[in-house]
Parts: structure tokens; sequence; C-alpha cells
């Protein structure tokens, strides 16, 4: 079983900067893919940052590239999202999510949620203009 605890959620302005982080627990947990996805009133949950069990490879949707960095430290089994220069459009709750799949965020496919199979409860940001 995994388990993964978001946290360093908050209210910030337009700008500004968070750090999110999501511990994890459980047997082989540093063999997993992490996602980071958010969700949005009134939207679909979508993927918004991936980072392969080894950090070797990351994955970012376009809108935030340049600005989120997803990071991992897999000696205390924590991950992270840096997001800087914020908008408001990036409000929402942003779940953690791990994968234990084989090409999960190196796939263009694996950015989907049937690709999770454990998740977080959730943080939420809100970045006021």
């Amino acid at each position: 079983q995994v388990q993964l605890v978001e946290s360093g959620g908050g209210l910030v302005q337009a700008g500004d900067s968070l750090r999110l982080s999501c511990a994890a627990s459980g047997r082989q947990i540093n063999a997993y893919a992490i996602g980071w996805f958010r969700q949005a009133p009134g939207k679909e949950r979508e993927f918004v940052a991936g980072i392969t069990w080894n950090g070797g490879s990351t994955r970012y949707i376009d809108s935030v590239k340049g600005r989120f960095t997803v990071s991992r430290d897999n000696a205390i089994k924590t991950v992270y999202l840096q997001m800087n220069s914020l908008k408001p459009e990036d409000t929402a709750v942003y779940y953690c999510a791990a994968s234990g799949r084989l090409g999960a965020v190196l796939l263009d496919q694996s950015t989907g949620r049937g690709w999770y199979d454990y998740w977080g409860q959730g943080t939420q940001v809100t970045v006021s203009s």
C-alpha cells in the first residue's frame, strides 16, 4: 500500500512562488513515478507535471513549462513541485499521484488519470490577481 500526503498550498498573489511537497510512504515507493495533477472548480482534473522513479525524466504541460519544476528526493521519499511566477489560472486543488506502470511519465498517454494507482488528498493553491 502506498500513501501520499501533499502540503505547501496556500493563498498567494500573482507572480509569487510556492513549493508543494508530496510525502510518500509504503513499500518500494521509490520505484513509482509521481505525477502532479490539479483540479479547478468546474473543471476536469488535469496532469500538470511528472517525474520518473529515479528522477531521470520529467514531463510538464505547456502552460507551466518554464515556471514549474518537479523534483524528488528518494532518500526521504518526497517529491516537490516548485511553482514560480504563479498566475490566477493556476488556482486549483493540487494532487500528487503514484504510478507503478511501465512508461509512466515517459509516454504521452501516461498523463491520464488511469495510469495512477494512488492519490493524495490534495492541497489548495489560490492565486489572487
